[in-house]
């Protein structure tokens, strides 16, 4: 008899929101763990998901969201790309059903240790920088999150021991319990802000979150020159194991820049055993220093010092050797759309930078060009603030061409110090003009500063149509 009601037990409900990578790798993992499992998608889901949930006989919506029928579910995982305020999301919470992100129920199916990177700006590169250490050190580690593929759909599918994930503040939003070992949080400028409100503090808080379920057992990686994250760092240092880096300051504890010998100088307790998780104490009465000198790096400015130190951190803390370290973040390239050099023509320079989409990711991106600039920015406008950036255009742009359908703060912010900005709607148009102004030796640098959705599907298409527009020229002039 009791075997019998076990057999009866009727499954939890799993209702997925969103059909794209996050939402069908959610909804593969918990068909693989006993779910009931139904997706649904206001928009029409793209031919690869739809074949992906047909194959898996997972049953699915598009077009729509039936809400008599969400409301049944026991949990709810919801796309990082709808927000809470919508009547959807109120009446789902208002029936007392949890909502969760796919990280959070990725992470609630796994036993492998978590590097989580999170950041306005960098957290592509450097999540890319502390998978591609860790791979060439031999861990067995998975890559996922906001890049790659599907972190829930990776942990129904492999046995990672570790786990690299970049993760977005709107990934932040919904989790519960999710706690990296290892957690490091780059920076906080304004972004996403029409998201949050058009509150820094609130876009913030849902940074933050990265290190709430953190204990002392965990270790909180974090940029000391950026004064958000450094008092928060401040705050939780009894909570959580705390260790800076800097470009700033010398630190006795971390990495940070030798200015004069230009060397990045990483200082920390090197783990006797691979992937063994080390205490506090232990961490306080050992360290093991390694140093970098910067012009032997690949990656080139600033923010890329910055997310090399994090990196080197990371890998330091999991007890990667240092001459793998050294070695590894020397040979990393830069990666697409990330100030990725396309082509040069007729001595003028052409930089994809499309995944810039804030200002703080342009300011570093014109910090770190030598050469006189034709800049290619707009898309659609985050609540930004062009002013930040105006000594650094007035220094090193000479021309702007403006690729969006409204460029009406651009105008604003820069029609008194240029006589002609550009105004041009695809990206053919926007490389000739740009090569057109370019006189030999300057570069044409795209980094938007918006996001694409105006014109493009997403900051990579937009990158690939600049590129290909870049390949259509270099053809036309040679």
């Amino acid at each position: 008899m009791s075997s019998n009601n076990q057999h009866n037990i009727p499954k939890q409900t799993l209702v997925v929101l969103g059909a794209s990578e996050s939402g069908v790798g959610a909804a593969f993992l918990g068909k693989t763990k006993g779910y009931e499992v139904f997706v649904s998608d206001k928009g029409m889901i793209k031919a690869e998901y739809l074949a992906k949930l047909q194959a898996q006989n997972i049953p699915y919506e598009e077009g729509r969201h039936s809400l008599e029928r969400i409301l049944q579910a026991d949990l709810v995982v919801k796309s990082p790309g709808i927000p809470n305020h919508i009547a959807l999301i109120q009446e789902i919470k208002a029936k007392g059903i949890p909502i969760i992100s796919e990280i959070e129920f990725a992470s609630q199916h796994t036993n492998a240790t978590l590097i989580a990177i999170t950041g306005s700006n960098g957290k592509t590169t450097t999540t890319s920088l502390v998978y591609h250490v860790l791979k060439a050190a031999g861990f067995n580690v998975g890559l996922a999150g906001n890049i790659g593929y599907s972190f829930a759909k990776q942990v129904a599918t492999q046995t990672y021991d570790y786990y690299v994930l970049e993760i977005s503040s709107f990934q932040l939003d919904d989790i519960e319990k999710f706690q990296p070992h290892i957690s490091i949080l780059l920076n906080i400028t304004p972004d996403h802000l029409d998201r949050y409100e058009y509150s820094l503090e609130k876009y913030a808080q849902a940074k933050f979150k990265i290190a709430e379920n953190q204990t002392k057992d965990d270790f909180f990686i974090y940029c000391a020159d950026d004064e958000l994250v450094n008092n928060f760092a401040k705050d939780n240092s009894n909570s959580v194991n705390t260790i800076a880096f800097s470009l700033n300051k010398e630190l006795t504890k971390g990495a940070f820049f030798d200015k004069q010998n230009k060397n990045i100088h990483l200082q920390i307790k090197k783990q006797a055993v691979n992937g063994l998780k080390i205490s506090k104490n232990d961490l306080q009465h050992s360290t093991e220093s390694l140093s970098i000198i910067a012009k032997e790096l690949t990656l080139k400015g600033k923010h890329n010092l910055y997310n090399i130190m994090a990196a080197g951190l990371a890998a330091q803390l999991l007890g990667v050797i240092p001459e793998t370290i050294a070695a590894t973040l020397k040979d990393f390239n830069s990666l697409e759309h990330r100030l990725e050099s396309v082509a040069v023509i007729d001595n003028v320079e052409f930089i994809n930078d499309s995944k810039a989409t804030n200002i703080d990711a342009v300011w570093y991106a014109l910090d770190a060009m030598s050469k006189p600039i034709i800049w290619m920015v707009g898309g659609v406008d985050k609540g930004n603030d062009y002013s930040i950036l105006a000594q650094l255009v007035q220094e090193k742009v000479t021309a702007i061409v403006c690729l969006g359908v409204d460029n009406s703060k651009i105008h604003q912010a820069f029609d008194k110090q240029f006589a002609n900005i550009i105004d041009t709607n695809t990206a053919e148009k926007a490389v000739r003009a740009a090569f057109d102004l370019a006189k030999g030796g300057e570069v044409v640098l795209l980094s938007p500063a918006c996001a694409s959705f105006d014109l493009f599907n997403n900051y990579k298409d937009r990158g690939k149509q600049f590129k290909a527009a870049v390949y259509d020229l270099q053809a036309v002039v040679s």
